[in-house]
């Protein structure tokens, strides 16, 4: 059986023409929706939901071209734009009933809620960000053999065709090797290993669609907003390994140009930190709604 997040009930809601999401929804109370990271689905968020959803309806989508949601055929450079997937998770909170809701996102989901706090401040109460640094800025740090350890991002923005068939040939050593390199022994049961593993070779298409839209659209609506000086309204909290440090950048200072109402911290818990330190994470975003 696949696994599940304890408590959930899964939803199909309909977000745009022709595409639904699959979301697991827990507790009552205000709207809170966590948005997952690469590899990864909702279940990613399978010991941190419960404990929010004591006082919060917590709200934990598949994003579009992930997991059990719709993945449509990349047919534009903004069919999976953070800026259309954004939309996706406004119109899935709407739709169940939530005009307003807290956003925190890990990875490729952060990217996401940014994108979403950008476009839909009125919408958008509080922001939390997990391990990494909004799309603009990610590609202006990598630089030289730094940028090997993003290598991932480099094959994925290539044109359609050659980056798909390569992975699909090795989907399985190609998933499991951030799986293996950012997480930790035993980190991840078996079952929940296999659905990443799964749910990963059954989207390739459109997981490298939404990384080529970060090398592409992404970039363009990032630096239009910037230049327009468009910023993030609502209090932002930030948690993040120290790579700042690593590659030779200030993480905060990075973060405070969007985020004027900023807090960021550092954590030695590792990119899977939702699930190597749930305590954390459940934390920090309980002191984040607190603002």
């Amino acid at each position: 059986m696949t696994p599940q997040i304890p408590g959930s009930t899964t939803h199909r809601v309909r977000v745009a023409d022709g595409v639904d999401l699959s979301a697991a929804v827990l507790g009552s109370g205000p709207a809170l929706v966590l948005l997952h990271g690469f590899p990864q689905t909702h279940l990613m968020w399978r010991h941190v939901a419960p404990a929010l959803a004591a006082d919060r309806t917590v709200l934990c989508p598949d994003l579009r071209g992930y997991g059990a949601s719709d993945a449509p055929a990349e047919d534009g450079p903004d069919t999976y734009s953070a800026r259309t997937m954004a939309a996706d998770v406004v119109a899935l909170a709407r739709e169940l009933g939530h005009d307003r809701f807290a956003l925190v996102g890990h990875d490729r989901g952060a990217l996401v809620a940014v994108r979403a706090g950008l476009d839909h401040p009125d919408v958008v109460t509080h922001l939390g960000s997990l391990d990494v640094l909004p799309t603009l800025d990610s590609w202006d740090i990598l630089h030289g053999v730094q940028a090997a350890v993003a290598w991932h991002l480099y094959l994925m923005a290539q044109p359609p065709g050659l980056p798909e068939a390569m992975i699909t040939a090795t989907a399985d050593a190609f998933f499991g090797s951030f799986l293996d390199a950012w997480g930790s022994a035993g980190l991840f049961p078996d079952d929940v290993r296999a659905e990443y593993l799964r749910a990963s070779a059954a989207r390739v298409p459109s997981i490298v669609a939404d990384y080529r839209a970060s090398a592409g659209v992404d970039v363009d609506h990032d630096r239009a907003d910037r230049d327009a000086g468009v910023r993030l309204t609502m209090p932002v909290s930030v948690l993040q390994q120290d790579w700042g440090s690593a590659l030779g950048f200030d993480a905060a200072a990075l973060w405070r140009a969007w985020a004027p109402d900023l807090v960021h911290r550092t954590a030695s818990a590792g990119h899977f930190m939702a699930e190597q330190d749930p305590d954390l994470v459940v934390a920090t975003v309980r002191e984040l709604l607190a603002r």
